[in-house]
């Protein structure tokens, strides 16, 4: 499992973003980061704001509860969540790398 802080401000870990992929979806890791493959191409904040709303469909909760720590113009990313414990961002994590393999 990839390293998750926690904070006041709320949960944060890694990601890698594979833009203009087939598909949105976890692939993976790489590393200490969620490998993300996503469709949208990495111009003008389009790829940050699909993270977001993937984010933000996977755990269940409002894009406004998902921002970009730090990477806006980097594939590698570290995502901040707020308005969840750590134990649910791990299992939602944990469910949704199963899948992938």
């Amino acid at each position: 499992m990839i390293p998750i802080q926690e904070s006041v401000k709320g949960i944060t870990f890694a990601v890698k973003v594979h833009p203009r992929a087939h598909r949105n979806a976890i692939t993976g890791t790489v590393g200490d980061a969620v490998k993300l493959a996503l469709t949208a191409p990495p111009v003008e904040g389009k790829a940050n704001q699909a993270v977001i709303e993937f984010l933000a469909d996977l755990f269940a909760i409002p894009r406004s509860s998902v921002t970009i720590a730090s990477g806006e113009t980097s594939r590698n990313k570290v995502v901040r969540i707020s308005g969840l414990n750590r134990v649910t961002v791990e299992q939602c994590l944990a469910g949704a790398l199963t899948r992938s393999s």
